[in-house]
């Protein structure tokens, strides 16, 4: 979801079966300027309803939820263009940090992590950023690299398919067009060293929305939700 140019507040729904969950984030969101929340939600299905009727900029997502779940209503919400989401979640257990990045999710963070740690990874998310928790980040991309290993080398005959014309991809003729040009080359390369859409628009001196826009056609090129799995495929095949 794009925000306007005039630097509205991040609109934030928070999503999580404990109520006193939810009063403790609401308390520590609107305590800090250019954040508003929006709305809140107990289970996955009301985090959809709620999202589609909102329209919050970020979704915090618990994991362990009655009912939908926060993995599969993440995925709803994701594939919808409805708002970023970012998981909170009490566990660092690998099924939920592959589940939530496999679903689409912009970030991961443990409900034990720091107010300004939240708050600058809400930030960081409605930018278009990915945040992971530094608790899970080494074991994601150990693990990360030999879960997808077969997307990377799809994605990596993606790439060098220009020799032969045409290649087939998940069953489906990908032609030379849909490869990375020059400039979205460059960008993979500055998102696999961990920058920000700000600092990629400070590199390589361009604009932010110019910045998003070939984010944003990177990731559709290489088949990927999140700027974490471009950066693995990235590095494991030597892309740049």
């Amino acid at each position: 979801m794009t925000r306007g140019q005039e630097q509205a507040p991040i609109r934030v729904l928070i999503v999580d079966d404990h109520s006193a969950i939810r009063a403790g984030m609401r308390f520590i969101l609107e305590s800090s300027p250019g954040i508003e929340v929006v709305g809140e939600a107990s289970d996955g299905q009301a985090a959809l309803t709620n999202a589609t009727a909102l329209q919050p900029d970020v979704v915090l997502m618990d994991v362990r939820m009655p009912g939908m779940d926060g993995i599969a209503a993440t995925q709803a919400i994701v594939a919808a263009g409805l708002a970023q989401v970012l998981i909170l979640t009490t566990f660092d257990v690998d099924e939920y940090i592959f589940g939530a990045l496999r679903s689409g999710a912009a970030g991961f963070l443990l409900k034990t992590a720091e107010p300004a740690a939240l708050l600058d990874a809400v930030r960081r998310v409605a930018a278009g950023d990915a945040v992971i928790a530094p608790e899970a980040t080494r074991r994601l991309l150990e693990a990360y690299v030999s879960l997808d290993r077969e997307a990377a080398r799809n994605a990596a005959d993606r790439l060098k398919s220009a020799a032969t014309g045409v290649v087939q991809h998940s069953g489906e003729a990908i032609v030379p067009g849909d490869q990375l040009t020059e400039r979205e080359t460059e960008v993979l390369g500055l998102i696999a060293e961990g920058l920000s859409n700000r600092d990629i628009a400070a590199r390589l001196s361009i604009s932010s929305g110019t910045t998003k826009t070939h984010v944003s056609r990177v990731l559709t090129k290489l088949g990927c939700r999140s700027r974490t799995q471009a950066a693995i495929i990235a590095r494991e095949d030597r892309l740049v």
